[in-house]
């Protein structure tokens, strides 16, 4: 039974999408359309009990939770495709701690810029420009780590392509984007060089083609 992937039009799933094709694992998508509220029926919380995208289905085993699927998929299939978790147990731990800084210090800020900017007023919230200014600024004051990590280092664990580079893509392809700041990217040179290296890759242009933000 092929494996199945909820929710792909939206940025958290495509971390689970970008990671398959690269693998090179056979996957379908099923939609859930959030703004009919298709995330809170019983059935999608069957999958996902907080009602959030992705939501994965492998045979008979269930895994939510992005960066989780995306370790899930790189461990099971480790034998195929780039070795997304590194050949050491030092690799891995660079994987890890690169993975824990895109969730807890990278992602929040620019989740913020995310829902302030693109998605206020689909939502119906008013958006606020006192916390886009402070989350252009933290976010600014991370990328200015990762622009001197990047200096020394072609991708964030070393050497090699791994999950926490493309962890990354998602979102930061909303920065440079519809959100209107590329110049965070841009202006960083080291930054610009890695975000120009991973978002060039075969599987992430795939991924954006098939599984555009539905107009």
């Amino acid at each position: 039974m092929v494996l199945k992937v909820y929710g792909p039009h939206f940025a958290s799933p495509k971390r689970a999408l970008v990671t398959l094709i690269e693998k090179g694992v056979a996957f379908e998508t099923i939609p859930v359309d959030l703004m009919k509220g298709e995330h809170k029926q019983p059935s999608y919380l069957a999958l996902q009990p907080f009602g959030t995208v992705p939501a994965v289905v492998d045979g008979d085993y269930k895994i939510f939770e992005s960066r989780a699927v995306m370790r899930y998929v790189a461990e099971k299939y480790r034998s195929q495709g780039p070795d997304l978790l590194g050949k050491t147990v030092e690799d891995r731990g660079q994987v890890e701690q690169w993975l824990d800084v895109e969730a807890t210090t990278y992602h929040p800020p620019l989740l913020n810029l995310t829902l302030h900017i693109m998605f206020a007023s689909v939502m119906g919230f008013p958006s606020d420009e006192k916390l886009i200014k402070e989350s252009e600024e933290k976010l600014a004051g991370v990328l200015d780590v990762y622009e001197a990590h990047l200096s020394k280092s072609k991708y964030l664990a070393g050497d090699f392509v791994s999950l926490a580079d493309l962890a990354h893509l998602p979102f930061t392809d909303y920065l440079v984007g519809p959100i209107g700041k590329a110049y965070m990217i841009k202006d960083r040179k080291h930054v610009s060089a890695w975000w120009d290296d991973i978002s060039s890759r075969p599987a992430w242009k795939e991924t954006v083609a098939k599984y555009s933000f539905p107009a």
